[in-house]
């Protein structure tokens, strides 16, 4: 009840403005039985319920998210390209240029190779120094002979679309057994446990050394997307490495991921006139772990070297 007359006009005019807010909230289901004081002084109304759309007056900014433009989708970050190392070379050696190169591995201070063509293919062992070869032992007439590692007392030779591979002596070349793989042979080296072998494509494959089954595979990539023609492989301090066929590259892979870690450009390193002789593509990498010595060389190559990587500037 209001007592005197200006005590009337005021609560007359809290009637009237209490019935207009009524009035504005007549299309939700919830009616306002009273004003709150922050209604008085021009403040949002809350109810419990539906919500009140907010005003379009009102800032965009954290405290109305309504309001609040979404924000954009990030940009998956770009794959960092590898780093590319160049080389020096530290010394040449003689090779034989009728060597179709396919697998080159140095042991106890000899150079063993693959040789592949049809009717050509051989193991051999030969002399750093030289070149002269010491030892011989001629594949099949049918095969084409590929890559080749030492595995303890054993040489391991793939052929390449014959889908066999050959176990020797080392030390009398003496052929222990054959076994079998369903793709095409390439390059094949060893980490100590497992073998590992390429077939031209992405993918690296691990075998067991006693029974060649396949225990696990990777896939090379590096930032551009799969890495394919792998060919001669050489396991060196961790690292898979790798020719590209018909490249002058050697990739470095990891491999537990089979990301590439790096290149090796090996760019001009045969000479313009050691090229005037018929010459085929780089192929060919031996370590000597002993002495932390690197050796390369291709097919039909009259030469073999020693380089010494030079790390990206």
């Amino acid at each position: 009840m209001c007592y005197g007359i200006d005590l009337g006009r005021r609560c007359a005019r809290l009637f009237a403005l209490a019935g207009l807010v009524t009035a504005a909230c007549a299309g939700n289901s919830v009616t306002v039985s009273s004003l709150p004081t922050s209604a008085a002084q021009g403040g949002p109304i809350p109810i419990s319920g539906s919500p009140v759309p907010a005003s379009p007056s009102l800032p965009l900014s954290p405290l109305n998210p309504v309001l609040a433009s979404p924000a954009p989708p990030m940009s998956p970050a770009k794959p960092t390209p590898p780093p590319v190392y160049g080389y020096q070379i530290v010394h040449t050696f003689p090779h034989d240029p009728a060597a179709f190169t396919e697998g080159l591995v140095f042991d106890s201070g000899f150079l063993y190779e693959g040789t592949g063509l049809e009717g050509q293919s051989t193991l051999r062992k030969t002399q750093l120094d030289t070149g002269q070869v010491l030892q011989r032992h001629a594949l099949p007439a049918d095969v084409f002979g590929e890559g080749i590692t030492i595995f303890g007392d054993r040489i391991i030779q793939l052929t390449w679309k014959s889908q066999l591979g050959y176990v020797y002596d080392k030390q009398t070349f003496r052929l222990l057994r054959e076994f079998t793989y369903p793709t095409e042979g390439w390059g094949i080296t060893h980490n100590g446990k497992n073998l590992i072998m390429s077939d031209g494509t992405a993918t690296l494959y691990f075998l067991n050394p006693d029974t060649f089954e396949r225990t696990r595979q990777i896939e090379v990539h590096s930032d551009a997307g799969p890495v394919t023609q792998l060919n001669e492989l050489e396991y060196i301090q961790g690292e898979i490495y790798a020719n590209v066929w018909q490249t002058d590259r050697i990739a470095r892979i990891a491999p537990d991921t089979g990301q590439v870690l790096g290149w090796i450009d090996l760019s001009g390193l045969l000479s313009a006139q050691d090229r005037r002789t018929p010459v085929d593509v780089l192929n060919g990498i031996a370590y000597d772990a002993e002495h932390n010595r690197l050796f390369v060389t291709g097919k039909l190559w009259p030469k073999l070297f020693e380089i010494k990587l030079i790390p990206p500037r």
